[in-house]
């Protein structure tokens, strides 16, 4: 038992953190964001202790747009009443940064391949690079408060769910499963929150 706490220890944290991090983000809860900082700062360290580069390199992207997306979402938006709503509202990704970032996505898919098959020892090269540079899409859009983040993350965490299995992280690969359930639901949440917004405007 201490031998698998002891090999297992980080797994479980930053499951517990994610946990926290996904229920904070089907409420839309600016605290997403303060858990999410210190989640992505242990995974660094996790992600390179079992070889998934392209993750422990994604998380770094992570931090960048966590500090982006704290200042985003508590940045007041004003409606066309001309009365200031408490957070920026969600919103549809507009088709033309839609296909951009699919763009940018393929791109990155393709590199990021290249560079772990090349030049390191990952042994999953193509769903490592996939899961990350979609992922880049996916904390954009988070950030920017998309509706359609949710989408992103359900392919994501269904891949990631069986890579994590695969390469022993037991703990984040079951997080990862729980995570497509809460993605289905936030998305529909998010959804009818974004209707009844619309509706209070219109008012």
């Amino acid at each position: 038992m201490e031998t698998f706490l002891a090999n297992h220890w980080l797994d479980m944290l930053t499951t517990i953190l994610g946990l926290a991090y996904i229920i904070l983000e089907y409420r839309a809860s600016i605290w997403l964001w303060v858990v999410g900082f210190f989640m992505q700062s242990l995974g660094i360290v996790l992600y390179y202790q079992k070889g998934l580069y392209a993750d422990c390199g994604m998380e770094f992207y992570y931090l960048v747009m966590t500090l982006y997306g704290f200042f985003h979402w508590i940045r007041k938006s004003s409606s066309t009443s001309g009365k200031a709503s408490r957070y920026v509202a969600i919103s549809h990704i507009p088709l033309r940064s839609a296909m951009l970032w699919t763009f940018i996505t393929l791109v990155a898919w393709g590199i990021l391949y290249w560079f772990l098959s090349t030049y390191t020892d990952s042994t999953v090269p193509i769903a490592d690079a996939f899961t990350t540079s979609l992922s880049f899409m996916g904390i954009w859009a988070l950030a920017r408060k998309y509706l359609e983040q949710w989408l992103i993350w359900i392919v994501v965490d269904v891949v990631t769910c069986g890579l994590y299995y695969y390469k022993d992280i037991p703990f984040k690969a079951s997080l990862y499963g729980l995570y497509v359930i809460i993605a289905i639901m936030g998305y529909r949440k998010w959804r009818m929150k974004m209707h009844e917004n619309c509706q209070k405007e219109l008012s």
